[in-house]
């Protein structure tokens, strides 16, 4: 669906300011972003330069698409809340929903169902992202922060640009991990034969995983335990992949699985400092019932019980 609105430009004067003058509504990045995409109209004319000069008088026609409210849909979603304060939010992300919008797409998004709870997330800027620290894939569960304010925002940003946080994820893998831990550290980027996917590039950028075999089910699969150092786009999956044990029920890096319907990763533990206090908290969310179901199938497979404890760090070193 589209808005069309025409008005006359009052004063010579550039295309993006003209717009502005006349819909106040919409921000200067609004406008640029509608422009170059073609969406203005001079004298019956498509113009895609921002700075198109417009002259008095000039007949201006903006054809302004018309996006569902989604944060009125997200009011049913519901959200899974560890802690929140004045400043911050930390979920328990579910699967199957990603964490904001995208270009070309109408989903209801994570970020949708937080500012439909909590409206004051949507004056921290206007591209969508207002709110979004760092994200979770689609299909990955568990630990996520987001700001509830600009400056909270730029604090948390801050932490993650710094390295300064704790991630601490759980993942079931295809196969026998040999060597039972390591680290892996690789440039990682844009796979050149899939736009879909990161790969292992010499010319990407620095990503660092640490992994921990926890408990291992024969040739089959195994549980470990993963501390990641940078947050590259698929990062966990990718390295998994590299070593040749993806991550189970991953379509995308390995092959689907019939223990889980999605990738086996769950982001369990996220530390940081509060923006509104500076402490240091951490925070942990459960194993969610999929990944569960598909643990305990393994170990009734291979006759094994759980001796696995998962425990918190107390400080970080990032």
């Amino acid at each position: 669906m589209t808005d069309r609105r025409e008005f006359v430009a009052t004063e010579d004067n550039r295309l993006d300011r003209a717009v502005v003058a006349a819909m106040p509504e919409l921000s200067r990045s609004q406008v640029r972003r509608f422009i170059e995409e073609g969406l203005v109209e001079v004298a019956g004319t498509v113009a895609t330069r921002p700075a198109h000069p417009v002259r008095t008088g000039a007949a201006i026609t903006v054809v302004e698409p018309v996006v569902p409210d989604l944060d009125w849909q997200s009011q049913d979603v519901p959200l899974d809340v560890i802690f929140e304060d004045e400043e911050t939010l930390v979920l328990n992300k579910p699967a199957g929903i990603i964490v904001h919008p995208t270009p070309g797409s109408n989903d209801v998004t994570l970020i949708n169902a937080v500012r439909s709870r909590y409206p004051e997330v949507r004056d921290i800027d206007d591209t969508g992202r207002g709110g979004i620290v760092h994200r979770l894939d689609r299909d990955t569960t568990g630990t996520i922060a987001l700001a509830r304010s600009q400056a909270a925002q730029f604090a948390l940003k801050e932490q993650w640009k710094q390295r300064e946080t704790l991630k601490r994820y759980i993942t079931i893998v295809v196969g026998y991990v040999d060597p039972s831990e390591g680290m892996i550290e690789t440039q990682v980027g844009p796979d050149p034969q899939d736009p879909r996917r990161q790969a292992v590039v010499e010319q990407g950028r620095t990503a660092r995983t640490e992994f921990h075999v926890l408990e291992q089910f024969g040739e089959e699969a195994a549980l470990v335990d993963i501390r990641i150092y940078t947050g590259r786009t698929h990062q966990i999956r990718i390295h998994m992949a590299a070593i040749g044990n993806p991550v189970l029920g991953d379509w995308l890096y390995g092959k689907p699985s019939d223990l889980i319907a999605r990738q086996a990763l769950h982001a369990r533990l996220l530390g940081f400092s509060l923006p509104s206090s500076g402490a240091w908290r951490e925070f942990e969310a459960p194993i969610p019932p999929d990944f569960q179901a598909a643990l305990d199938t393994l170990r009734l497979r291979h006759s094994t019980e759980s001796t696995t404890t998962l425990q918190a760090e107390e400080t970080d070193d990032d």
